[in-house]
């Protein structure tokens, strides 16, 4: 009975445990899920993140967008737990647009248990915090691609667990602390595109299991420690390219067994380059071997041979100093890519032998700047490999090389700055894959067109024919490159007009450059609106510039100088927001130049020599936002300098006196020149808004009035130029203080006063100066000293009303003397005590024309 009433009992408790599993089933199980990350450590990670900013706009997927609805941190974007401990141990904001600083005490320091932190490619700023070193559980510490600077901390040498430790692409400075030697478990060490300095680390050498290891683009110097290959022993990629190494890379470097990618380029290394005993060709798992544009000399080793593994080598500007034997590539059966540009060699390269050769798995090869034999001729060579990439530039070839046209997979080629003369051959443009061509600097006359249906192929993005002799018209047939990019044609003799068909690369067309040509008519009204540059100068253009250029929003150059285009100014160009160079110069453009707000990029303007006339208005400059803080504001995500990969924007621009050729435009760059034309009026104040103006031309207009003393706010400016004008009153003292005005000149106006003082004036000519009888002081005296051989007095020692008094009466005294004695005498007295001011002579300045290339 006992037992049954124990059964019954057992039964109820275990029929109570399943109802209230039953009804509480989600909070029993579910709990542990919805709550499994620490509060303190979600609260930690927030904190954090409201230490920084998200940069608007940001084209990429902030992780922490999935936070805000679930309060689980475990469970968020770019975080990962430990399930048993409920500990974050991994935070990967990577990419994540994230602004600010790390300061040492922020809250992600409370994530004790942390064993990977990834903050790479985001905007942080300033130095590592020391107390980064306190997580000692952190096993990845990823920080490229910011703005960190100044020297790393030493306490990043505690992390003893660390096994990749990744913070290239920064800005920082100094040496490798020592203490980075402590990392006995680090495998991967990045520190390339810094500031970092000093000799080669000889800590990294007590790192012996360290497999990877980039150096590269930084300031280190010495030599390379000749026991490298026994402190670094399992070393798989050594990347030290683009630093001033010197001396000869130790042999031994080139044996380590592991070794797979090594790059030296970019150095000052010298010396007879040696590869050490490969004694076993099958032991070497070598594949890329980069030593270009160092300072080697003699023979290339022939045991590079045994590197059979080798699929990449560049050994450009290798002074051989003799002849250069290509049998030794022969044994390099997997060899892909051979660099091998200005070696300095005797030998003359003969184009078929070298193709025959080489490995038929080659696809890239350069030669450029050696000298190279070719025939016009068909290849005897039976079966060459086929090349994706063929550099020929500066070879000395005088005919278009006949192998070339085997080549049929070629999609890269560069033939440019030759001696080849005559037509370029049809047959080029029928490879299918062809997408750059470079043929500029040669003696061409004309294209051949191909007779063969369909041979325009429509890969080509890259055509480049500048700085030849082509003549007739620009040929339609490079309107079948449905996919062109950049055309350049530059500096030739084409006549005619500019191909309508050109406007059929509606969506494509980036760079359009005819400039230096004899082209003449109009612009055409249809046009590629997907232009970047359209450089049009220098040919005899005329009519108007056409309206439907405002269509195109990507506008960032519009180039139209030395032309005969007759307009007034193109105001209606202000609603391009991208516009940043605009050059009307030498033209027939007349009438005022009437205010629109826009222009909002705009940062090289010169509308100098034409009939631009009437007053400017007083906030001309108020909308040019860019010269305001240009290099706040700049995005050179893209590079330093105007253009694309493969382009780079040029223009002519007087700079302090003289026409100066930009062949690369920098994107900090900015200048005004509206000198020449029949502006009257004063200078707007609004001037003085463009703070990083570095350029300012105002000569040879009719301005009137006094030279803005507001121009003491463009602290950048380096060149100033308001001669040949009717500026009146004084120089204003505060531009004595702009540091870097290194050319200026106010010659030939009606100013008066006292010339400021401060280095950068003193170290003008008097020419600068000149034709302003009113000017005087110290900083004039000296400039003008070597001139006159002497000072001349300033006003402040000028005869007084009482002594001018004293003359008159003298004169009246003597007046019954006859009339030459009295023309001597007043002659005498004025010379005595009425000296001229400051008479530079009355001779117009010459104008200078120096062009600088």
């Amino acid at each position: 009975m006992k037992h049954s009433m124990n059964s019954i009992s057992l039964i109820h408790i275990t029929l109570s445990f399943l109802l209230f599993l039953t009804f509480n089933f989600p909070d029993v199980f579910a709990a542990p899920s919805r709550h499994l990350c620490h509060p303190k450590q979600r609260d930690a990670i927030l904190e954090f993140m409201n230490e920084l900013e998200i940069q608007k706009p940001c084209d990429k997927f902030p992780k922490t967008e999935s936070w805000a609805n679930n309060s689980d941190c475990c469970s968020w974007d770019g975080i990962s737990c430990d399930t048993n401990l409920r500990d974050v141990i991994e935070l990967n904001l990577g990419y994540s647009c994230l602004h600010g600083q790390l300061n040492s005490k922020s809250a992600i320091f409370m994530l004790e248990n942390l064993r990977s932190l990834n903050l790479i490619g985001n905007n942080f700023s300033g130095e590592i915090p020391s107390s980064l070193g306190n997580l000692s559980h952190l096993t990845t510490l990823y920080l490229s691609s910011n703005n960190f600077s100044g020297k790393i901390p030493s306490s990043l040498g505690n992390l003893s667990n660390l096994t990749t430790l990744v913070l290239s692409d920064n800005n920082f400075d100094g040496e490798i602390p020592s203490s980075l030697g402590r990392l006995k478990q680090l495998v991967r060490l990045e520190v390339a595109y810094n500031k970092f300095s000093g000799n080669f680390p000889i800590i990294l050498g007590n790192l012996t299991n360290l497999s990877y290891l980039s150096i590269s683009n930084n300031h280190f110097v010495g030599t390379l420690p000749p026991n490298i290959s026994s402190s670094l022993p399992n070393l798989e990629g050594f990347y030290a390219n683009h630093n001033t190494f010197t001396g000869t890379p130790p042999s031994s470097l080139f044996t380590i067994p592991s070794l797979i990618f090594i790059d030296l380029a970019d150095n000052q290394l010298n010396g007879t380059l040696e590869f050490g005993n490969i004694s076993s060709s099958s032991n070497s798992k070598l594949g890329s071997l980069w030593l270009g544009n160092n300072n080697f000399s003699g023979p290339i080793p022939k045991s590079i041979s045994k590197l059979v593994n080798l699929t990449a080598i560049d050994l450009s500007h290798y002074n051989t100093q003799g002849p250069v034997d290509f049998s030794i590539f022969s044994h390099l059966k997997s060899l892909r890519f051979l660099y091998l540009s200005h070696l300095n060699t005797t030998t003359t390269f003969d184009l078929n032998a070298i193709l025959s050769c080489c490995s038929k798995s080659l696809v890239i090869l350069d030669l450029s700047g050696n000298h190279v034999s070719a025939t016009k001729k068909s290849s005897s060579v039976s079966d060459p490999p086929l090349l994706i990439e063929f550099n020929l530039s500066r070879c000395g070839l005088t005919e278009f090389p006949g192998i070339l046209r085997t080549q049929n997979e070629m999609r890269f080629f560069d033939i440019s700055n030759n001696k080849i003369k005559g037509q370029v051959p049809g047959w080029l443009w029928t490879f299918p894959d062809l997408t750059y061509v470079d043929i500029s600097r040669n003696t061409f006359t004309s294209f051949e067109i191909s007779t063969k249906p369909g041979a325009m192929q429509p890969s080509m993005s890259y055509l480049r024919g500048t700085n030849n002799n082509f003549t007739g018209e620009v040929p339609s047939f490079i309107c079948a490159f449905c996919s062109l990019l950049i055309l350049d044609l530059s500096n030739n003799k084409f006549n005619g007009s500019i191909p309508p068909c050109l406007g059929n690369f509606s969506s494509t067309l980036q760079v359009l450059n005819l400039r230096k040509n004899r082209l003449c008519g109009g612009l055409p009204e249809n046009i590629s609106a997907s232009l970047q540059s359209l450089d049009i100068g220098h040919n005899h253009l005329m009519g108007k510039l056409p309206r439907s250029l405002v269509r195109i929003s990507s506008l960032q150059v519009l180039n139209v100088e030395s032309n005969k285009i007759n307009d007034t100014f193109p105001f209606w160009l202000s609603s391009l927001q991208e516009l940043q160079v605009l050059v009307l110069r030498s033209n027939a453009f007349q009438g005022p130049m009437i205010h629109q707000a826009g222009f909002p990029k705009l940062r090289i303007i010169d509308i100098s020599s034409n009939h631009f006339s009437g007053t400017l208005p007083s906030d001309c400059f108020a909308t040019w936002t860019s010269m305001f803080s240009l290099g706040k504001n700049e995005d050179q995500s893209n590079g330093a300098y105007m253009g694309t990969g493969y382009y780079s924007d040029s223009m002519v621009l007087m700079n302090k006196g003289v026409e100066m050729e930009l062949v690369r435009i920098l994107k900090i760059y900015t200048a005004i020149d509206f000198s020449g034309n029949k502006f009257q009026g004063q200078i707007p104040t609004s001037i003085g808004l463009l703070k990083e103006l570095h350029v300012l031309n105002m000569s040879n207009n009719a301005f009137t009035g006094n030279i803005p003393s507001s121009m003491a706010n463009m602290v950048e400016l380096e060149s100033l130029d308001v001669s040949l004008n009717k500026l009146s009153g004084d120089i204003p003292q505060e531009l004595g203080k702009l540091s870097y005005l290194a050319y200026m000149n106010f010659s030939y106006n009606q100013l008066v006063g006292l010339v400021p003082g401060g280095t950068q004036f003193l170290t003008q000519p008097c020419s600068s100066f000149e034709d302003n009888p009113g000017l005087y002081g110290p900083t004039l005296d000296q400039v003008c000293v070597d001139i006159h051989g002497k000072t001349h007095q300033s006003l402040t020692s000028e005869p007084e009303e009482d002594e001018e008094e004293v003359i008159s009466w003298i004169a009246a005294a003597i007046g019954f003397i006859p009339g030459i004695a009295i023309g001597l005498m007043m002659g005498y007295i004025f010379v005595c005590y009425k000296p001229e001011l400051f008479n530079f002579g009355q001779n117009k300045r010459r104008s200078i024309f120096t062009t600088i290339h």
